[in-house]
């Protein structure tokens, strides 16, 4: 027995000097989390917190969603990434569209002709030729010219569970057609885009397409034809809109808008694939830089360079300063200059902080519990770096998003909405009491500017200094705005009847109800900061807590009163704001945009001047009238505009915030020399702690070795 005890220390001594010799011989990084080896490639390490649901570019409408398929789709025109502000320019497009005017009798007027006078407007649009779809199963063809895999059995789809499964793939030109039928995807009511309400209202032939395919075939789409929407050749496509609509144009650079061949839909419909979650919704089709190659959203997605990708390159030019930030030392290069993208599942923010700290992200947002590491706060008001960051080489980049987030009054409400001048008084009242200075301060680690209306900054219309403040919450003192006194707000309730906020119905505290989906306890902090607002008006809030659906509910139906809502921009214009606001929009009585359900004739004539003008001084007139309206009448009460800042290792060249575009990744450069060095320098291996505990432990077994030599010396005498 005691032979067969010193055997087994002796081995596990030698495998324990072996294991740390072997080790302490392995220079890579012991807690790498990519275990794949990348051959070389040209790799950006990313993250995702949740699956995105929709892949379909006719469905598709969160930006989680839009992370991914802005990468592999691509509408007809897109945003300049360097140039602001932000400017439309050809994609897949030849060239800018040609946009002619006519009257009611379909007759082109000149580009100088009264809006009242134009009845359509045409939008011509060229692509460019040679255009290629990624390879894909679904443009598959055996030597016959035949679909290789659109008549699939039961039993051959018995033996599939992925799109790999499929062993040959094709492509094909993207062509006109492929920009028609999928507008004809977004009409066809079995998709429900959530666009297609919107653009009834404007192309022609839109709804009477949804109302005659209701019953159709995805596939079969492309042989009904939709008026408003025609292939004129092989590469050139007209869409006609009703009356004009120049914001029309912004929504050709949404993924909605992308090319979508109908081989796809044809492929994908076919009985049984769905089964295996085969769809068009897990395996897009697109002629972007880069195609999805593996969807495994409990772990990990990855994007590869499109190998049939089409020649586009690096912009020349930009803003004045982008050349001395080395923004176009590409300029002129071909795109994409990533191999291929990783987005890593992280769901708790603290292991993706460190891995991103570690050299294993290559980029990063800041958490709240990450933040004081992070940033530190200038004497002049300002945000900078730490110390530990600025070692590491890390840049801080920060932009205000063109997002609001406001509280919201629901304006059929007895109490707080309608439009008599004591409903309006106690929104103002609340207004000036709801600080959200501070509730940025304390939430937000100050990541957020005051919104003073509706229109972020980097919209068209926006104002600066005392011309662009809220005068009703705010007073321009000493070159700056100034929230009212509370003493102010307090008047205002005593003139709207409810003194020392006391409710002359019952005599006791006005009782108002704030309907959330907040319902963790980590929402408790922002609650009762929300409680603490209103009770300086003497207002006893009530939060009800629903999830979301019920709140949803309440939304629809109007049986809320106070709430928290937001929203970002889709494209650059005052339009995509002011219409959250327009009377037909109202979402209890129409379904739309318009939470509050506020309604002014004066505000909604304005708005229906506005917003289809051209940019100039009457119209920046005319948004200054519709700021000052919703500014007295209070359906809102106008929060912030999120302040986003962004971490980038030294590695990561040619980053610049573009908040309209989504298909940032193709322009993006990594230098994989320089991180793989920084990773080795920052992730060295510590030995010494097994060498320590080899020791130790060697110490402990002496003496034991000991008393068994000497038993075995006892044993031969």
């Amino acid at each position: 027995m005691s032979s067969f005890l010193s055997m087994k220390m002796q081995t596990y001594i030698i495998q324990l000097i072996l294991l740390i010799g072997l080790t302490a011989c392995d220079e890579t990084q012991l807690n790498n989390p990519y275990l794949d080896n990348e051959g070389g490639l040209s790799v950006l390490y990313q993250s995702f917190s949740e699956r995105p649901k929709h892949l379909n570019p006719a469905i598709a409408y969160s930006e989680n969603e839009y992370a991914f398929i802005a990468q592999i789709y691509e509408p007809p025109f897109q945003y300049h990434y360097l140039k602001r502000p932000y400017q439309l320019t050809p994609l897949t497009a030849s060239k800018m569209p040609e946009i002619n005017y006519l009257n009611k009798q379909g007759e082109k007027i000149g580009q100088g002709a009264k809006d009242s006078d134009i009845a359509y407007t045409d939008y011509l649009i060229d692509i460019q030729p040679t255009i290629k779809f990624q390879p894909h199963p679904a443009l598959a063809k055996n030597s016959q010219g035949q679909y290789t895999y659109h008549s699939l059995t039961p039993s051959q789809i018995q033996s599939l569970n992925t799109l790999a499964d499929f062993k040959d793939t094709g492509t094909r030109e993207l062509i006109a057609e492929d920009y028609v039928y999928q507008i004809k995807r977004l009409a066809n009511p079995k998709l429900q885009s959530p666009i297609a309400e919107i653009m009834k209202n404007y192309i022609v032939g839109f709804d009477d397409f949804s109302k005659q395919s209701n019953d159709q075939v995805s596939a079969d789409l492309k042989d009904i034809p939709m008026s408003g929407v025609t292939a004129i050749n092989r590469y050139q496509y007209r869409i006609r809109i009703k009356g004009k609509y120049p914001q029309f144009i912004f929504w050709l650079a949404m993924p909605f808008f992308s090319p979508m061949p109908w081989e796809a839909d044809a492929f994908y419909e076919q009985p049984g694939l769905s089964d295996k979650n085969i769809t068009l919704d897990w395996y897009p089709i697109g002629t972007g830089p880069y195609l999805l190659a593996e969807n495994n959203p409990n772990r990990r997605m990855i994007l590869l360079k499109n190998p049939s990708f089409h020649d586009e390159r690096y912009p020349s030019e930009g803003e004045s300063d982008d050349k001395k930030n080395g923004l176009l030392v590409d300029a002129g290069k071909k795109l994409p200059f990533i191999d291929k993208v990783v987005f890593m599942l992280e769901k708790e923010t603290i292991p993706y902080w460190t891995k991103f700290l570690q050299g294993y992200y290559d980029a990063s947002g800041i958490a709240s519990d990450s933040f004081d590491q992070a940033i530190q706060f200038t004497g002049n008001g300002g945000v900078d770096l730490t110390d530990s960051m600025k070692e590491k080489g890390i840049k801080l980049q920060t932009s205000i998003e063109t997002s609001i987030f406001y509280m919201g009054f629901n304006m059929m409400d007895a109490t707080v909405g309608g439009d008599s001048e004591s409903a309006r008084k106690l929104r103002q009242a609340i207004a000036i009491a709801v600080d959200y200075e501070e509730y940025i301060s304390i939430f937000r680690n100050g990541r957020g500017i005051i919104a003073q209306g509706v229109i972020p900054p980097g919209i068209y219309g926006y104002a600066e200094g005392d011309k662009g403040i809220n005068h009703y919450t705010y007073n321009w003192i000493h070159d700056r705005e100034q929230r009212k006194e509370i003493s102010e707000a307090r008047q205002l309730m005593a003139e709207a009847g409810y003194l020392n906020g006391i409710d002359p119905k019952t005599n006791e505290a006005l009782i108002l109800y704030f309907d959330t989906t907040s319902v963790s306890i980590d929402d408790r902090p922002s609650m009762n900061w929300y409680r603490k607002q209103f009770e300086k008006l003497g207002i006893k809030l009530v939060i009800r807590a629903t999830d979301y659906n019920r709140f949803q509910e309440k939304m629809r139906t109007g049986n809320e009163q106070i709430f928290i809502w937001g929203w970002n921009a889709d494209y650059p214009d005052p339009e995509n704001l002011f219409f959250l606001l327009y009377g037909p929009n109202s979402k209890v009585k129409n379904g739309g945009e318009n939470a509050v359900n506020y309604h002014n004739i004066e505000f909604d004539h304005l708005f229906e001047q506005m917003r289809n003008m051209d940019n100039n001084e009457q119209r920046y007139q005319l948004i200054q009238q519709l700021q000052e309206i919703v500014r007295h009448d209070a359906p809102w009460v106008f929060g912030f505009h999120p302040k986003n800042f962004s971490l980038f290792h030294s590695w990561y060249e040619n980053q610049k915030p573009n908040l309209m575009a989504n298909n940032r990744l193709k322009y993006t450069r990594i230098n994989t020399v320089a991180r793989a060095e920084k990773r080795q320098q920052w992730n060295q291996p510590l030995f010494w702690p097994l060498w320590l505990s080899l020791i130790f432990f060697l110490l402990l077994l002496a003496p034991a070795f000991k008393a068994y030599r000497r038993r075995a010396k006892e044993t031969v005498q």
